[in-house]
């Protein structure tokens, strides 16, 4: 039972570490500007692991490379925490370059947990409030995945591109979860 209750606080902790690390290189990627509460709250939760390796792998123009190793990086060290846990060990060198492919589809779970939470919350607060003063920084990050497929929808009075975008982004997590089972049986 300790295992467990160890293995869901894990779970926790790295997954809203994820989250922010994603968001951090999803905010660089739209230009949101740094003085954001949210964007300064994330820069702050995620600068002891950024801020080093941005030494040795630096940022490019549209996509922040050091942001998206270190969401790698954590999913890592995640899967070896979770089989250190269930097995009582360090994972086998010759499961090394598996874990390291898990390590990579769990960062995309992550990514899509991530894109599936701000479409419903950003969903949910225009039908019951268009004018928070959340909606312009959710509809900033919602609106590049957005937009393609509002291009591509026939214009109606609802808009039904969030309900596309979730049911893409679920099955997307379906075949990701499919490829890490297989890659690891986690």
């Amino acid at each position: 039972m300790l295992g467990e209750i160890f293995r869901f606080l894990l779970e926790i902790l790295f997954t809203l570490f994820g989250a922010a690390l994603i968001a951090r290189a999803w905010m660089h990627a739209i230009r949101l500007h740094p003085f954001n509460p949210l964007a300064r709250a994330v820069y702050q939760a995620t600068n002891w692991l950024v801020s080093p390796l941005r030494r040795i792998i630096p940022a490019g123009n549209k996509i922040d490379w050091t942001s998206l190793v270190a969401v790698w990086l954590s999913a890592l060290v995640y899967l070896v925490l979770i089989w250190l846990v269930a097995i009582g060990a360090l994972i086998p060198a010759e499961l090394l370059p598996a874990a390291m492919g898990s390590a990579l589809i769990l960062a995309a779970k992550w990514a899509l947990n991530l894109v599936v939470w701000l479409t419903l919350i950003q969903a949910v607060l225009s039908w019951v409030n268009p004018m928070a003063p959340m909606m312009p920084l959710l509809q900033a990050l919602t609106d590049p995945l957005l937009n393609p497929i509002r291009r591509v929808l026939p214009r109606t009075s609802i808009d039904f591109s969030p309900l596309v975008l979730l049911v893409a982004a679920q099955i997307l997590l379906m075949i990701l979860a499919r490829l890490s089972y297989g890659m690891m049986g986690i």
